[in-house]
């Protein structure tokens, strides 16, 4: 078995990347990785291949109108990578993409070449379920666009179509595939694990400060409204939100903005998320949507207990009350009753 895999991520950097460092791994474990395709391999590995999007298109996406929407910009990064991969393909038996909205004309391609396997790992849910929660968090917050337009929604419904089959990391996942009509049979679960770098502090001195933590995109997709509007409510002088991250949009800079003016005790600190992690007293992550999500993972694993949403993978991690607390999506009231919770009485995990 010649198995290549390809991904826009870089190797182990992010979610996606860390989707993908997985993939390439397990298939090397096998015996059976010939090559993967991205923009910044492993270090010093002879299977990856570098491929990025030319000069020229990576111009016209910082400088031309496509910068102003996330779903164009999103389209076109996947839509060239993918063509990119499928202009350098070499022959193999199995082609992975670790990123679904990337399969199109590299499927296509692999096909001609004679592969006899194509599959796809979803790193989100059913790319309808998607649209459908991502519109639930506009419609409540507007602030931002999605990065799923369209154009993308369509262009990965073709890849789930194409594929042979489809990877999921979590039974969310799994369940808005049957519900979408993908056949069971079509579909395996793949199971991910955290960086081993991930483990409780051993120092950790106890302020009294309680701190809530959140790591990843700043996004409203993601809930940080949610987020923000359950913090300001916690009156509690000696507690403190920490977002690790950045805001990929002018409008969602300028929200954090005005809410870090109104209230001091909420920090913006892009960076290595580990000592953060280390210190929290409570993890959050307030998704509207998310396949699996690797932070609350991550969080677990420094022994912090987690509040995560009804609409992501990493709920069936969370045992209620005892690492944690799964709470219905876009419901700040419930958030905030659980952060009262944990200021009242920590769990210990």
């Amino acid at each position: 078995m010649r198995k290549t895999v390809a991904c826009s991520a870089p190797y182990d950097s992010g979610g996606l990347g860390q989707h993908f460092s997985f993939i390439v791994e397990e298939a090397r474990s096998r015996n059976h990785l010939t090559e993967y395709y991205t923009p910044c391999p492993k270090l010093e590995d002879s299977c990856g291949r570098l491929v990025q999007i030319s000069p020229r298109k990576q111009l016209l996406m910082q400088h031309s109108p496509i910068r102003y929407s996330p779903g164009w910009l999103n389209y076109f990064a996947n839509d060239w990578f993918d063509r990119a991969v499928a202009a350098v393909l070499s022959p193999g038996d199995e082609f992975e993409t670790g990123c679904a909205g990337q399969a199109f004309h590299s499927f296509k391609r692999a096909r001609k070449l004679g592969y006899n396997l194509l599959s796809l790992q979803a790193d989100n849910s059913h790319i309808n379920n998607v649209a459908t929660q991502h519109l639930k968090a506009i419609r409540a917050f507007g602030i931002e666009p999605s990065w799923l337009n369209e154009a993308q929604r369509c262009k990965t419904l073709q890849a789930y179509e194409m594929a042979d089959i489809i990877h999921v990391a979590s039974d969310y996942t799994y369940h808005s595939f049957l519900k979408a009509g993908i056949p069971a049979s079509k579909l395996r679960k793949r199971q991910f694990t955290v960086h081993p770098r991930f483990v409780r502090s051993r120092n950790q001195a106890d302020d009294g400060v309680f701190r809530v933590v959140y790591t990843g995109t700043l996004t409203v997709m993601k809930g940080i409204p949610i987020l923000l509007e359950a913090f300001s409510r916690l009156r509690n002088p000696k507690s403190e939100l920490i977002l690790v991250g950045g805001s990929t949009t002018r409008g969602m800079r300028k929200y954090l903005e005005a809410w870090k003016q109104r209230d001091s005790r909420i920090r913006i600190a892009p960076g290595d998320p580990l000592p953060h992690l280390q210190s929290a007293s409570v993890y959050v992550h307030p998704s509207y949507e998310d396949g699996f999500a690797y932070a609350p993972m991550e969080a677990l694993a420094c022994g912090v207990p987690v509040i995560v949403t009804q609409d992501t993978g990493m709920k069936e991690h969370i045992q209620e009350g005892i690492n944690g607390y799964v709470i219905p999506t876009g419901d700040w009231e419930a958030l905030l009753e659980q952060l009262r919770q944990l200021a009242r009485s920590p769990l210990s995990v």
